[in-house]
């Protein structure tokens, strides 16, 4: 996940990563001083996840910034920090994530989070699964693809990530997407993370090749087809 805190206060930076580090000892944050600075990182790739925007800022007001951030990066989430509720209206024409008043606390930061986790349960589907005792959940657009493994089936998530879960396939399948094409009966790919479609096989991101059954070619080559121009009608 990538964070950032925009606060031309050092003092305040420090305040907000201490509560940062307090919510989740592995989150890290980059810290900008101004508006400027920032918005240049916006446009460099991975996007935000979050941003943390005082909106007393030395040039353009944290507003403002925020209204160009919208423009960048959509669907970047933006928290303001301010001493004073004077621009709360502002703030929240915007749709912000939330308005945090200084100082920063941990109980803040872990609000601002929360939000973020509804927002985009409501806007990324999400796949929840129990694995042993623990309770897992990723987005769908994560997935690259699912493969049979003996009793186990292994899920290949962007970020080189793989998940085993023992679940069938098929309760896996019933989870999912119209995004998701099942190859075989032990494969199933994302057709948003196919690189490449071959009459015999399709290459994903992440460099894997899968390939189809023999009597199933003319069938899936059919279905990724209409996938595609469905999702071409629907971009238009």
């Amino acid at each position: 996940m990538r964070i950032a805190i925009c606060d031309d206060s050092r003092r305040s930076q420090a305040l907000f990563t201490s509560a940062l580090g307090e919510f989740d000892p592995r989150a890290c944050a980059e810290c900008f001083t101004n508006g400027a600075e920032l918005l240049e990182a916006v446009q460099e790739p991975p996007v935000f996840d979050i941003v943390f925007l005082d909106i007393y800022l030395p040039g353009e007001s944290g507003i403002d910034i925020a209204r160009k951030i919208q423009k960048l990066s959509p669907q970047t989430g933006i928290v303001f920090i301010t001493c004073s509720l004077d621009f709360a209206v502002d703030a929240y024409s915007l749709n912000a994530l939330h308005y945090l008043v200084k100082p920063i606390t941990a109980d803040g930061v872990a609000e601002a989070f929360q939000r973020l986790q509804r927002l985009r349960s409501k806007l990324r589907p999400l796949l929840s699964l129990t694995i042993g005792r623990d309770n897992v959940t990723m987005y769908l657009d994560e997935i690259i693809c699912i493969l049979s493994a003996r009793h186990n089936k292994e899920i290949y998530l962007t970020n080189n990530r793989t998940i085993q879960v023992r679940s069938p396939l098929q309760e896996l399948e019933d989870k999912l997407d119209k995004n998701f094409l099942r190859l075989s009966r032990g494969t199933i790919a994302n057709m948003e993370h196919i690189r490449q479609m071959s009459a015999d096989y399709c290459l994903m991101d992440n460099g894997m090749r899968l390939d189809f059954p023999r009597r199933g070619k003319v069938g899936i080559r059919a279905d990724y087809d209409a996938w595609l121009f469905s999702r071409l009608y629907r971009d238009q």
